[in-house]
């Protein structure tokens, strides 16, 4: 069974700035732990991809248009409550499995190695969209 387990931006257990705000070596222990659970799940045969994403500010927005070149525009902007952060996609036997590493996920250090507590959002994958 097949789960993206979605790292949002700005949900975490209390008030924690931005990682662009981070001490250097506070966002090199984050990474590292990723890095590491990374390591961890594709030894086990578990990890199929994880990826991060950059800056939220960094992104560009595109809308069709009826007549004409699409719209595009910078963000999405620092008010938007859904920023992805990035993700990782594990084939595990069970839901239940995901979800343990989704808490181990959500454990990742922030500021001064204090657990973040983030939210992870688990989803099954329900495989390829064909005609």
């Amino acid at each position: 069974m097949k789960f993206m387990l979605l790292q949002h931006y700005g949900r975490v257990e209390g008030d924690v700035p931005p990682m662009s705000e981070w001490a250097p070596e506070d966002v090199e222990a984050h990474i590292k732990f990723q890095l590491d659970l990374n390591a961890e799940l594709r030894e086990n045969g578990e990890l199929v991809e994880a990826q991060g994403l950059t800056r939220p500010e960094l992104a560009k927005i595109v809308l069709a248009t009826p007549d004409g070149p699409p719209v595009i525009t910078d963000g999405p902007f620092p008010e938007a409550k859904e920023l992805l952060a990035g993700w990782r996609m594990v084939d595990v036997e069970s839901e239940e499995r995901a979800l343990e590493i989704a808490a181990e996920s959500s454990e990742g250090p922030g500021p001064n190695g204090v657990p973040l507590r983030q939210q992870i959002e688990v989803r099954q994958v329900m495989g390829p969209i064909e005609p």
